[in-house]
């Protein structure tokens, strides 16, 4: 059994329902508003800042969760690796510090801190960093935490904070109607997608647009095993599961995207429920049985959580052309790599 999304007249819309239609005045005002306010920006009336140290955006010109995460982890992974020391800043959406700029730590209540943030904490061991206002994050990254590389979790159309690199998050719903907000779920206009560095794609291929575009590249992502919600120590195979019959639970961007991944991977799935993302999970959500979900939706659901409660950890493989493309500039933008095999 499948319980319907309830999101179906959020998807009609994504898509470009002939109702959105009677949105278009707003879009108008949203194009102007925002042209207005880059204009501002890139003519110096409004400042932004320009940290010391390169800074890498990972966002996106629609709304909703697209991929981001894994493209953000795997970033800080390879960095860390090429000897950098590499702190991750992010809006924290969601979250309810007391106080900003906040360090994240691996252990910190997801609903206090946001739950993209306590995962990036929770797996990158990076300096995690949630602050609303993204230029204050970034001096605290560069004064407190001594970083050389700031990668920014979401943060595309925040334009008070200056970037080097700038890259755009797809997924198999790509740009959707292809409409503004609120008519549909642009950020910015297809423009945007030749301005930008690179666009990965969280899909299975690589969309033709009618434009002048950025690189592409195609991103998948490679499943684990599955680990324990209440104790990550646990693990459990894929192969162990195909045998029983799993129930299944996403409060992502796209649900149905982590629903298929596991019916590919062999798992019967007897239900399956799909919440909104960023959804505040409450006792009620959490499905009895042999339940399986994302390690975003783990996060916020572990006080929650029963002992067979079971969350799949994914990393993103990207092509070494994409690597070499963002090494190229981060090179031109003053980093340093591999310092530690050229100190040797």
């Amino acid at each position: 059994m499948t319980v319907k999304q309830p999101q179906t007249v959020q998807q009609k819309w994504y898509e470009g329902h002939p109702a959105v239609w009677l949105l278009a005045p707003l879009a108008l005002v949203f194009f102007f508003v925002s042209a207005i306010r880059r204009a501002l920006f890139k003519i110096g009336v409004k400042k932004a800042y320009r940290p010391r140290v390169p800074v890498i955006v990972v966002g996106n010109i629609s709304v909703g969760g697209n991929g981001k995460t894994p493209v953000v982890l795997a970033l800080a992974e390879y960095y860390t690796k090429r000897g950098v020391n590499v702190g991750i800043l992010s809006r924290g959406y969601g979250a309810k510090s007391p106080s900003y700029p906040r360090i994240v730590a691996a252990g910190d209540d997801a609903k206090e801190v946001g739950d993209e943030p306590r995962l990036l904490a929770g797996r990158s061991g990076c300096s995690v960093v949630i602050d609303p206002v993204r230029a204050r994050g970034a001096r605290f990254l560069e004064d407190e935490c001594g970083c050389e590389l700031i990668i920014c979790d979401d943060g595309l159309q925040h334009y008070a904070l200056k970037r080097d690199i700038e890259l755009v998050v797809m997924d198999d719903r790509r740009v959707g109607s292809g409409y503004l907000l609120p008519m549909g779920p642009l950020r910015e206009g297809l423009w945007r997608l030749g301005k930008v560095d690179a666009i990965i794609h969280n899909g299975a291929t690589i969309p033709n647009f009618e434009q002048s575009v950025a690189p592409q590249f195609l991103m998948s992502l490679s499943a684990g095993e599955f680990v324990n919600v209440l104790d990550n120590q646990r693990t459990t195979s894929i192969s162990s599961l195909q045998s029983l019959k799993c129930k299944a639970m996403a409060g992502i961007g796209s649900p149905q995207r982590f629903f298929e991944q596991l019916t590919s991977m062999g798992i019967d799935l007897a239900e399956s429920r799909a919440l909104p993302d960023h959804h505040e999970y409450q006792k009620e959500d959490v499905l009895s049985g042999t339940l399986l979900m994302t390690e975003k939706d783990a996060v916020k659901v572990k006080s929650l959580a029963h002992p067979d409660c079971w969350f799949l950890p994914v990393t993103a493989d990207i092509s070494p052309d994409f690597y070499q493309l963002i090494d190229a500039q981060l090179l031109m933008a003053g980093l340093t790599l591999d310092k530690a095999k050229k100190e040797k």
